[in-house]
């Protein structure tokens, strides 16, 4: 039963990683507001961490994040912003695009193992939508202000603001919306794969 259950998991991973590949280079990844995009991407990398753990979470975060880098060479859906960053610096882009994105991944199946021991694992679907978006946009902020924070992009589009008020101002409702879509979303999903006992039980321990 565990080795079947096991291969289910690794089957359903390389199904989202397909569903992140399709949805990165279609419209259906992204709904483009402004200078930034909001992003469904994450959906498919809270799903992977509900159901592979850390290391499931942080290779399809990885997935995600080298197609956010290929969409700034101009690979797929094109992103201004990142193809902006990219002619200033195109290896801190590289580090921009996938590393914050392989920590979101690894963190969440944490996030969900430890919330599934205090609460219950379809609490912890929600709970671990919600992280996805919430910490893909922290580390990505985070990582984009060490990077390029003393640019002239940055500081031009910063103007008298504070760093706090500037992260809060630049992602805005575009934060809002993907915290909420990943969290009814990763949720509903959770929770089928719970009942199909798709997801490990962390309550008694099995894997």
């Amino acid at each position: 039963m565990k080795n079947k259950q096991k291969i289910a998991r690794v089957v359903i991973m390389g199904l989202l990683t397909a569903i992140l590949v399709v949805m990165s280079f279609t419209p259906l990844g992204y709904l483009n507001i402004g200078p930034l995009s909001i992003t469904l991407n994450i959906i498919p990398v809270a799903v992977a961490a509900l159901t592979m753990g850390p290391a499931g979470g942080a290779a399809v975060g990885a997935v995600f994040g080298l197609t956010s880098f290929l969409q700034c060479i101009g690979v797929g859906l094109p992103s201004p912003f990142g193809a902006a960053l990219f002619g200033i610096n195109p290896f801190f882009t590289v580090i921009l695009c996938i590393v914050p994105r392989i920590l979101d991944g690894f963190f969440l199946g944490y996030i969900n193992k430890l919330v599934s021991k205090i609460a219950n694992g379809i609490v912890s679907s929600f709970v671990t939508g919600f992280s996805a978006a919430f910490l893909n946009t922290l580390f990505f902020m985070t990582a984009l202000m060490l990077l390029f924070g003393r640019t002239d992009l940055i500081m031009e589009t910063r103007g008298e603001m504070n760093i706090l008020a500037f992260m809060c101002a630049f992602v805005g409702v575009n934060a809002i919306f993907e915290m909420v879509a990943s969290t009814v979303v990763t949720g509903a999903v959770g929770t089928a794969l719970l009942k199909a006992k798709l997801i490990p039980n962390f309550e008694s321990n099995e894997a």
